[in-house]
């Protein structure tokens, strides 16, 4: 077998390295997506509906809260027209 020159063992240990470093970066982040989890309440697999991405990259909400939402933006009308018609 015919020795590996310098640089590419150089080359090789030097990604070795990296990936070892990545490696370890990534279970440290996996702790932490555990621990937000855990605060969020959420099981691992499951995802809550206001967190979900949807596919043209918006966020996604529940009905309730789009609900919420439109009964919020009736009522500002709502003041809006009565203010309106006063300053008539």
């Amino acid at each position: 077998m015919m020795p590996r020159p310098k640089k590419l063992m150089q080359n090789n240990e030097l990604l070795e390295a990296a990936l070892a470093g990545l490696q370890l970066k990534r279970q440290q982040l996996d702790e932490q997506i555990r621990e937000v989890r855990a605060l969020l309440g959420s099981a691992p697999g499951r995802r809550a509906h206001a967190v979900v991405a949807s596919k043209n990259g918006g966020s996604r909400l529940s009905p309730a809260a789009r609900r919420r939402i439109a009964a919020a933006q009736r009522r500002r009308w709502a003041e809006y027209r009565k203010a309106a018609s006063k300053a008539e």
